[in-house]
């Protein structure tokens, strides 16, 4: 194929004007045509729902009066507790055209999660629904920020405000208030890998600064018959900025579905909506590789892009969708903060299976050293992003930490956003991710990624996921280990960790395969779908600890 990348990145400038409001760009410019979808919609029971731009519009205009009249005003902030439904989606566009701010929260969070975001948040109103009123409740009494609660499919507690009765008492005429591309929109809590999460505040502008990626990795989006489905939670930014709010920014619809992931369903909803375009975690497609190996023998799909990131891919599921979902995997690098900055579009580019991609259009991208000096091709080091694109701002960029001036200044060296994440960068321009900082094993010299052994093992055939952590050696410094878990049905004994060892030392470095391995029922993972190998180390210490 032709490599049009020097082409495209070359060419690339920046169009963000002086005022651009989220739910303008993503809602009120397409509600005109009344005819124009914007979400589909179901939950694990079956119940189904289909809204317009022009419905999605009107229900944000009552709920904008309805929090206005609860005294909500331009830079407040509003906790978001629910999962994909078509309130969670309304939501946002109410809140943004008011001025004010969203804060998301995953339905997954307990109460010491809620608990401390809203409370370092300030938020002063709160949407539930019946899965995740009782977290909240449990802390409500230590949140006396927290002035409101607006229960939405029937969530009901004392002093509950039902969301259907504020939104028929509502006006469905509003103004949206002006904001500038720079004005505040929404928090974003970080994992929190390091210390207390962190709320990464975001202006209006960011979506403009993740359609380049978006665009990109969906082989060009938009095109005729597009209809994009993720299961990534709308709490996060993979939910968030790499598909509701980007598929919405160019009018198109979206699935929405309320529900555990389960990759059978996951083939039933890609077949039954048409989905073209989607966003899969690695985790989600290892799940439905090994569930469904044979999927289009089986399923009717018509899928014409996937993106996948949140944990490096792996050249053995890129191999698998090629051969089986007939898509080539682009995959994508990013991070709250600084999102949608690298990956792949195999409709403009050549696609190296393993690698994250190149640096999208519009994003300066280096692999860089301690002190903020770009490394040459082959060395490894930390991702990062310059905040200027030629003579322009990059608006990808978040504002700021959240009441945490100190952890903004540490997030750069320079004008250089550091991810925190380690890479080698090839002579082409490709970024080979290593791992988080903490996750590279420094072991008898070398300094080794997780992600490629981790790819290795996964191609065993009793592997049905795995994670790889030092583990402290005396001699080495840090041995190599893996966290298994196994195929369903078979059983973990000597022969066949040695079997999985020879597996990896066949096709990998000497020094990169696991010297030892642990069988484990499931690997500890974030609701965003990554690996936890930090709980491993965890596990790891507390049993040399105890010897």
């Amino acid at each position: 194929m032709q490599d049009r990348y020097d082409e495209l990145y070359r060419a690339f400038r920046w169009q963000v004007p002086a005022r651009y409001n989220i739910a303008r760009a993503c809602c009120g410019a397409w509600a005109g045509d009344r005819s124009r979808f914007a979400l589909y919609w179901e939950d694990e029971s079956g119940a189904q729902a289909a809204y317009s731009f022009w419905d999605i519009q009107v229900a944000a205009n009552r709920l904008s009066n309805a929090l206005a009249g609860l005294g909500v005003k331009r830079g407040d902030r509003v906790a978001i507790i629910l999962p994909q439904r078509p309130e969670t989606a309304i939501a946002y566009m109410a809140i943004f055209q008011m001025g004010a701010i969203a804060l998301p929260l995953s339905h997954l969070f307990g109460p010491e999660a809620l608990e401390y975001r809203i409370h370092h948040a300030g938020a002063c109103v709160a949407l539930v629904e019946p899965t995740t009123i009782a977290s909240l409740w449990a802390v409500k009494d230590r949140l006396p920020g927290l002035r409101h609660v607006i229960g939405v499919g029937g969530a009901r507690e004392s002093g509950v405000l039902p969301y259907e009765d504020l939104m028929l008492k509502a006006s469905s005429g509003f103004t949206p208030v002006e904001t500038a591309a720079d004005d505040p929109a929404i928090i974003i809590y970080t994992s929190g890998t390091t210390g207390a999460p962190k709320g990464a505040l975001q202006a209006h502008r960011l979506v403009i600064g993740n359609l380049s990626g978006f665009v990109h990795s969906h082989d060009f989006f938009p095109q005729r018959g597009d209809v994009f489905w993720s299961p990534a939670d709308w709490a996060w930014a993979g939910g968030l900025f790499d598909a509701l709010l980007p598929t919405w920014a160019f009018g198109l619809p979206i699935l929405g579905y309320r529900g555990r992931f389960d990759a059978e369903r996951a083939y039933y909803l890609l077949e039954k909506y048409g989905i073209r375009n989607s966003f899969l975690f690695p985790t989600a497609l290892k799940l439905m590789m090994k569930a469904v190996p044979r999927p289009r023998e089986k399923y009717a799909l018509n899928l014409r892009s996937v993106m996948s990131a949140g944990e490096a891919v792996g050249a053995t599921v890129i191999e698998w969708a090629r051969e089986e979902l007939g898509v080539t995997l682009n995959e994508m690098f990013g991070q709250t903060e600084i999102n949608y900055v690298v990956g792949n579009c195999q409709a403009a580019w050549p696609v190296k299976p393993g690698s994250i991609g190149r640096a999208y259009p519009g994003h300066r991208v280096a692999v860089i050293d301690e002190q903020g000096r770009e490394l040459p091709a082959g060395e490894l080091g930390e991702i990062a992003i310059h905040r200027s694109w030629g003579d322009q701002h990059d608006p990808v960029f978040f504002l700021e930490y959240w009441k945490n001036p100190e952890a903004t200044r540490g997030k750069f060296i320079g004008d250089w956003g550091c991810t925190g994440d380690q890479a080698k960068r090839d002579e082409d321009g490709y970024f080979w991710y290593q791992g988080r900082s903490d996750d590279v094993i420094k072991s008898a010299g070398y300094r080794i990624g997780p992600a490629e052994i981790e790819s290795c093992l996964v191609k065993h055939p009793a592997v049905a996921n795995a994670a790889v952590i030092g583990k402290p050696d005396e001699a080495r410094g840090a041995i190599v280990k893996a966290f298994v878990v196994l195929q369903p049905g078979v059983a973990g004994n000597g022969k066949l960790i040695e079997d999985i060892q020879a597996h990896v030392r066949g096709r990998l470095a000497p020094y990169e395969y696991p010297r030892e391995i642990e069988f484990i029922a499931a690997l500890p993972m974030t609701t965003t779908g990554k690996v936890q190998r930090k709980e491993l180390r965890k596990l790891e210490e507390t049993k040399l600890a105890g010897k």
